[in-house]
């Protein structure tokens, strides 16, 4: 089996997960997770689609992530890794989906709207 690639997205993140057989090594942006997601809990959710499927000792993974926050980027990169896997072993299919790592969270930031200080806030109505 050659190199699995696959894209994640989420708010303003794109991420790409480059799948292939290994000893469970992450790297992110040519860094390792710890490095790259400081936070224990944004490392467990990068980690969730290889717990799982209890596969995170035999794949090594490579994520390229742009834009976004961390949050973002974090799911971004959860959600490539469960596509990739689901294309290497179709079986882990129905356990990732009902875990929601192969559904896509579309919710985006609504636009700031002109005569408005944000996207529904409206300056403060003075009667005098």
């Amino acid at each position: 089996m050659e190199v699995v690639n696959t894209v994640g997205r989420r708010k303003a993140a794109v991420a790409r997960a480059f799948v292939k057989p290994g000893k469970g090594n992450i790297t992110i942006n040519q860094k390792e997770l710890a490095t790259y997601f400081p936070l224990n809990i944004l490392q467990y959710e990068v980690k969730q689609p290889l717990l799982v499927t209890e596969t995170a000792e035999a794949f090594d993974v490579d994520v390229n992530l742009v834009g976004g926050g961390i949050k973002g980027q974090a799911e971004a990169a959860r959600m490539a890794i469960a596509r990739a896997l689901c294309e290497i072993n179709a079986e882990y299919r129905p356990i990732l989906k009902k875990n929601g790592f192969l559904t896509r969270d579309s919710r985006e930031v609504e636009r700031k709207k002109p005569g408005q200080p944000g996207a529904r806030r409206k300056f403060q109505f003075s009667k005098r």
